[in-house]
């Protein structure tokens, strides 16, 4: 890749982590410490590249905007006029109908998974990645062992159907799961 190219890359990385980090200014995660909202999103990115080795930019916007839809205001429309319609597709590949009950979402995932693109489904697998180490090690204040155990348990069934696209990330999610169970405990 010519440096022109890396830069065209990283700026529109950047414009992402910008637009993101605006829409999600005011959120917090639900941890004890109340976070910033903005770290998650970072966080799948980051995992994407250090632990999956993904290079793809479209990818990687996306992993940095994957809640937007889902938790701010942002439409498909509004991506696809600011990063374009791959980047805007692959977030709505990720976005939950918040409309719906939350078992039925949870369910809808596991189902959903094995038809998403290779793309999505390497977002996924890192934001689960993400979101058992939250569980794990700064739960919500208010998650008993029971729920985070429970939560652990849903996130093996919705990477089941993400497995097939990155051996590095199934293997880094199968290591993160197993330090969650044995930080936990077992039931």
């Amino acid at each position: 890749m010519s440096q022109t190219s890396y830069d065209e890359a990283y700026a529109r990385l950047f414009a992402a982590l910008r637009f993101a980090a605006g829409k999600h200014r005011d959120q917090r995660r639900k941890d004890a410490g109340a976070s910033p909202y903005i770290n998650h999103p970072i966080a799948v990115a980051e995992i994407l590249t250090r632990v999956g080795g993904v290079t793809d930019v479209a990818v990687l916007q996306a992993a940095v905007l994957h809640d937007t839809i889902e938790d701010t205001e942002t439409t498909r429309e509004e991506l696809e006029r600011e990063f374009g319609a791959d980047v805007a597709a692959l977030v709505v590949e990720m976005t939950d109908d918040k409309s719906r009950p939350s078992p039925e979402r949870k369910q809808l995932q596991v189902e959903h998974a094995p038809r998403m693109s290779d793309r999505a489904r390497l977002i996924k697998i890192a934001d689960k990645i993400c979101n058992v180490v939250d569980v794990t090690h700064a739960p919500p204040a208010s998650w008993g062992l029971d729920r985070r155990r429970e939560y652990l348990d849903w996130t093996e069934r919705v990477v089941a159907g993400c497995r097939g696209v990155s051996h590095e990330l199934e293997e880094y999610y199968d290591a993160r799961l197993q330090e969650g169970r044995d930080v936990l405990g077992e039931r």
